[in-house]
């Protein structure tokens, strides 16, 4: 047959396009032209198949070669078409049937000795495959435990074209998928490392339970970030729509642990402060690949030495705090990839850093100059400001030995179970996540109880975007103690951690 079709998966974002690859065998000089808007890596396909097919034994046609990539008008990407541009060749020469072709997706790279390579993406392109109705999958044997990930769907697995092709003659069978690994839960730091500091502990327990941002300010060696990296361990694990979303950001990015790909526990991220725009939000030349930002998608962005990062970098993240995703335009189109993620700040409160504040050498004007690099629209998104003090002891510090992970993680949950009951009609998971109106107008909290917000108003210490924030601190504070509703105590505390001499 001289026209052959296969099914292939493009990626925007983490959002998987169905691609229909056609093979035309026809007159004219031996050649190969390739249409559907391919980029580079894609263009130089042509070469890859034709020497992987000639090394697996096989004869390339000596006919004029139409590749056609549909929709025509979608930016393609990558080498994840080799594979189905391969067999769509050789199924039009006859070579191999196409009875299995209409209802399967071909994933992979092919080396040019036939051997299939991992790509990037397996996971979200058959999510989308199998959302467009196919209901089989051949994948590279190294990217089978990200694939059985998807369920319902036939997966299987090759490690060079010539299975694949046996596949298709019923010759032999692909690859299964093992046991479902990656369900365990990797180990995390546990708070009962860190030595004292009561009042970051309980800052770091309040925004667990509630989503809260996070500002931890203090000298160097303090615990600043032996806090933060403890975060995900506070937290509730992923749910299974959560994982998959999480998993599939990573995916995209490659940076899946090819065993055990499955994210289960919120991920940390922490990137140095030379970071580049579009690492941290995202970005690249042709479609943009996900940034720092989306990678800590449903758990922690840890910005340690945050005014180093500076005005540029830190400025970019407010949109994606307020929308909990990333818009991403590029020539070849627009990428969106979700941003839901936890901000933790930590800074010193000069740039000489002393271990102690009376041995400070910085004037007053450079302090303020310093720490003005955290503006201000980006700390009223912050909900907690935390100043950390130095240690006057070693032992005994609060009393006796620190609680571990696992019994402020039991309160947490307790919190966000409240939290959850109270907001499961309106699809919030916890309280970080409600809109202020909807505190103000239908949880309304009586006059006595938010007197000190309408004073801190009256007075212009405190933005309307950080009275909501309070609210929202408010009712963390509540579901922790086992409150129905927040009282003036809750709100008293929720207003001194808004405090802005804490930055």
């Amino acid at each position: 047959m001289p026209l052959a079709r296969t099914w292939s998966v493009a990626l925007l974002g983490i959002e998987g396009r169905l691609v229909e690859i056609e093979a035309d065998l026809g007159a004219g000089l031996p050649g190969i032209k390739l249409l559907g808007l391919p980029d580079p890596g894609l263009r130089e396909a042509k070469d890859r198949v034709k020497a992987a097919v000639r090394n697996s034994g096989l004869s390339w046609p000596e006919r004029h070669v139409t590749l056609g990539l549909s929709p025509a008008n979608l930016p393609k990407a990558g080498s994840a078409y080799d594979l189905g541009i391969a067999i769509a060749v050789l199924t039009a020469a006859s070579v191999v049937p196409a009875d299995k072709l209409s209802s399967t997706a071909l994933l992979g790279e092919l080396a040019l000795d036939g051997r299939l390579r991992p790509v990037r993406g397996v996971l979200p392109a058959l999510l989308a495959a199998q959302g467009a109705g196919l209901t089989r999958a051949v994948v590279p044997a190294e990217s089978l435990p990200e694939a059985a990930l998807v369920d319902g769907m036939e997966v299987g697995g090759a490690a060079c074209l010539t299975e694949v092709l046996a596949w298709l003659r019923e010759e032999q069978s692909l690859v299964a998928p093992s046991a479902r690994v990656g369900e365990g839960e990797p180990p995390v730091p546990d708070l009962a490392d860190v030595v004292g500091q009561p009042e970051a502990r309980w800052a770091l327990e309040v925004a667990a339970a509630g989503g809260h941002h996070l500002l931890l300010t203090g000298p160097p060696g303090i615990g600043k970030t032996m806090l933060a990296r403890r975060l995900p361990g506070l937290l509730p694990l992923l749910t299974p729509a959560e994982s998959l979303e999480v998993t599939a950001v990573h995916s995209v990015h490659g940076s899946l642990a090819p065993a055990s790909p499955l994210v289960r526990v919120p991920p940390i991220v922490a990137p140095h402060h030379s970071i580049s725009v579009a690492a941290l939000i995202g970005g690249g030349s042709g479609l943009a690949v996900p940034g720092a930002i989306s990678r800590a998608h449903r758990g922690v962005l840890f910005l340690d030495e945050a005014c180093e990062f500076g005005p540029q970098r830190l400025e970019s993240l407010r949109t994606a705090l307020e929308e909990g995703e990333v818009r991403i335009a590029r020539q070849r189109g627009v990428a969106r990839y979700p941003a839901r993620f936890q901000l933790v700040l930590a800074c010193n409160p000069c740039p000489c850093a002393p271990a102690r504040e009376t041995d400070c050498a910085c004037s007053p004007s450079v302090r303020r100059r310093y720490m003005a690099r955290l503006s201000g629209p980006l700390l009223d998104r912050v909900d907690l400001r935390v100043r950390m003090r130095p240690l006057t002891a070693i032992a005994n510090l609060d009393g006796g030995e620190p609680e571990s992970s696992e019994t402020v993680r039991l309160r947490v949950l307790r919190a966000r179970e409240r939290a959850a009951h109270r907001w499961a009609g309106r699809g919030w998971r916890h309280n970080g996540e409600v809109p202020g109106p909807v505190l103000r107008r239908e949880f309304t909290l009586p006059t006595s109880v938010t007197a000190l917000l309408e004073r801190a108003l009256s007075r212009g210490s405190l933005t309307a975007r950080g009275a909501d924030r309070c609210l929202r601190i408010a009712w963390t504070l509540g579901d922790l103690a086992g409150a129905a509703r927040p009282d003036s105590d809750h709100v008293a505390a929720a207003l001194e951690f808004r405090d802005r001499r804490a930055a």
